[in-house]
């Protein structure tokens, strides 16, 4: 039996246990896994809502990291599946392939409560924080249960993870990482499935049926597979357009961004203070007695949100906008504006009645190699290039459309008649 079999056989009969799943319908896990799922820093995914705060909109988008990184997983074992039999020559070797499968399993053991409402502070990427996890506490398990190097499977999920050994995680990163990456379709379909809308849903059968190996790229796909491609560019921008970046789930994500800024500027906490919370631990931890500016946090678990007063679409040109990407320069301009607002008032206005939002630059890359099944045995052969169809069809403007800033200010009638009289829009101009 060569490596290719032994991997197959593994692949196909070595995952005997099923997990049920809303989305997957069944998951089908290794008894090899179970002390890695049943690990507390595992069970504690479950504690930490995918979407953060979308459920002030989406009343079902309590689903957790947990059930996503189950789904990942599954989704990465029908992958490489799929990949191994459309070339049996693909470089990897059975410890690889258990490793890649334990990265895509634990890839958000890192990650931070409230979905990416952290995300631009300067605080340490979830990658790593994985990574350190992966070969930290759950090392021993890793050893002693799959026989594989913790480094390795950190390697897979963190590129900066410095590993050196024999297994080819470059590869595996790819296509965990990649434009056509299992991470990717869980995520759209799962939220898609909880948030009860229609846009992120994925024909997953079908585009695993258009993946084949590729050794720079991880995966390239059939001419025919540029209709999978096509459809994930839209979902994504659909569901950042209705349900990510939705107005409401914007200001509920500012103000909690903005409470850790500013504990993080006055010094009222750390940024270690920040790792390895889960939504309860995050709620319990940052309350008004330790600093004040936490009834922003408070508040958005109550849903006391703010009012939009003001949006405008971000402009890459306007230098204005691009300086306020940075969290200290919107700090400083939110005191301004409440500073503005409370001399017209005859009264203080804390800084906390005001938050400015700039949502992060948003990638929609499709850069990936299409190759004709038909010529994959003589030499493997490029058919096309999606990027230059996708610019075409213009999603060059994606992101673009998406972007606005925002301002938005506590329910005082005073404060916002005040703000409606100051011509904030100004502000806004370079």
């Amino acid at each position: 039996m060569d490596e290719s079999d032994r991997i197959l056989h593994h692949l196909e009969n070595d995952y005997t246990e099923p997990i049920r799943d809303p989305v997957w319908k069944h998951i089908y896990v290794s008894r090899a896994l179970l002390p890695l799922i049943e690990q507390e820093q595992f069970q504690k995914l479950d504690r930490i809502r995918q979407l953060g705060v979308a459920a002030l909109v989406y009343p079902g988008a309590t689903h957790t990291r947990r059930s996503h990184s189950l789904g990942v997983f599954h989704l990465a074992r029908r992958m490489i599946m799929t990949l191994l039999r459309r070339n049996r020559e693909v470089p990897v070797t059975l410890d690889g392939v258990k490793a890649f499968l334990c990265a895509a399993l634990l890839h958000d053991i890192g990650h931070y409560p409230f979905a990416h409402s952290l995300k631009d502070l300067r605080v340490e990427a979830h990658e790593s924080l994985a990574a350190r996890e992966i070969v930290g506490s759950f090392a021993p398990v890793i050893r002693e249960s799959l026989h594989v190097e913790p480094a390795a499977v950190a390697a897979i999920i963190d590129k900066g993870a410095g590993y050196t050994g024999a297994l080819n995680v470059g590869f595996f990163w790819k296509i965990l990482s990649g434009v056509l990456d299992p991470d990717k379709l869980d995520y759209l379909n799962r939220d898609a499935f909880f948030c009860g809308v229609p846009y992120g849903i994925q024909d997953v059968d079908f585009i695993l049926e258009e993946v084949f190996p590729h050794v720079e790229n991880g995966v390239a796909i059939s001419p025919k597979g540029i209709t999978a491609l096509e459809n994930i560019l839209f979902s994504k921008y659909l569901m950042y357009k209705t349900v990510y970046w939705h107005k409401t789930v914007r200001i509920a994500t500012a103000m909690i961004k903005k409470a850790i800024a500013l504990a993080l500027e006055e010094r009222a906490i750390a940024t270690r203070d920040l790792y390895g919370l889960d939504d309860e631990e995050f709620s319990a931890r940052f309350k008004t007695d330790v600093f004040p500016c936490f009834r922003l946090i408070e508040d958005t678990r109550h849903r006391i949100l703010h009012k939009q007063i003001l949006r405008l679409p971000y402009s890459e040109s306007n230098p204005v906008h691009a300086e306020l990407e940075d969290i200290g320069a919107r700090l400083a301009l939110e005191r301004d504006i409440a500073g503005e607002a409370g001399r017209m008032l005859g009264r203080a206005v804390t800084e906390d009645c005001i938050v400015v939002d700039v949502p992060e630059r948003l990638s929609f890359d499709v850069a990936i190699p299409v190759v004709d099944p038909a010529q994959l045995e003589a030499e493997e052969s490029e058919t096309g290039d999606p990027v230059s169809l996708f610019r075409r069809m213009g999603s060059g403007d994606f992101p673009t459309s998406l972007r606005a800033i925002s301002v938005s200010a506590r329910r005082d009638p005073g404060l916002l008649s005040a703000l409606a009289r100051m011509g904030l829009e100004r502000r806004f101009l370079s």
